[in-house]
């Protein structure tokens, strides 16, 4: 479970990029979050997987602090950024066994686990590739892997589906739901409005560094669809 209670964010001590922002997610829940570039959606992720620090507030991954108790709490999440900066100059399988050495993964278990995700992503052939040689695509399934590889208890990830081929985006979407059906915590931000809307059990849109709407997707859309109620909140 995610916790998120009253965080605010300043950039150079002026601008608010998030402010008070409160909300949970539950076990077994995908949630999505939603806003216009520049709306604080990478802001807030990066503080809810500690990559940033924040001024007010806390935020609680399975009633562990980020802010008290960081290492606890990383333990329990995996996190898939938008731009996957991995480390080039290694080989994706070495990349993999290095964030799996981190986490403290049994042998047997993450080869099991990077077998799988690796053909389910068709590209054990090359695992043994240096990342510098990989396109964009390639770097965030190779993101994906390692951060599945190691079983997380909550998945967190900004933008996704960005660069992914549509087979991939497929095994995404069940890779959630599976994951959902366990019992783990998946939040994750998109542009891709309809797929947020088939997928989500709830959605938060955030505007100007506030939420601005929060609820059961099919609350939040109503009779209408996500994209219009997106695009009319955008227009107030």
């Amino acid at each position: 479970m995610i916790e998120i209670k009253n965080v605010s964010k300043t950039y150079n001590g002026e601008k608010k990029a998030i402010k008070n922002i409160s909300f949970d997610i539950k076990d077994g829940e995908i949630f999505a979050f939603i806003g216009h570039n520049g709306a604080g959606k990478t802001t807030m992720i990066k503080s809810l997987v500690g990559i940033l620090d924040f001024e007010e507030g806390d935020i609680f991954i399975n009633n562990k602090s980020i802010k008290k108790d960081p290492i606890n709490c990383k333990l329990e999440m995996a996190y898939v950024p938008d731009n996957p900066d991995l480390y080039e100059n290694m080989t994706a399988i070495d990349f993999i066994n290095f964030v799996c050495d981190m986490y403290k993964i049994d042998i047997e278990v993450r080869k099991e686990n990077i077998k799988k995700y690796a053909a389910m992503f068709e590209i054990e052939d090359k695992l043994n590739n240096d990342i510098s040689s990989f396109s964009h695509g390639m770097k965030q399934k190779v993101a994906l892997i390692a951060a599945l590889a190691h079983n997380p208890n909550v998945l967190i990830m900004d933008e996704p589906f960005v660069g992914l081929d549509p087979k991939a985006v497929f095994d995404i979407k069940n890779i959630m739901k599976q994951m959902t059906k366990e019992g783990k915590t998946i939040f994750f931000s998109t542009h891709i409005l309809d797929v947020a809307e088939k997928l989500c059990d709830r959605v938060a849109i955030i505007k100007n560094g506030e939420i601005v709407k929060i609820g059961k997707m099919k609350d939040i859309k109503g009779d209408s669809s996500l994209e219009k109620v997106f695009l009319e909140l955008g227009e107030k």
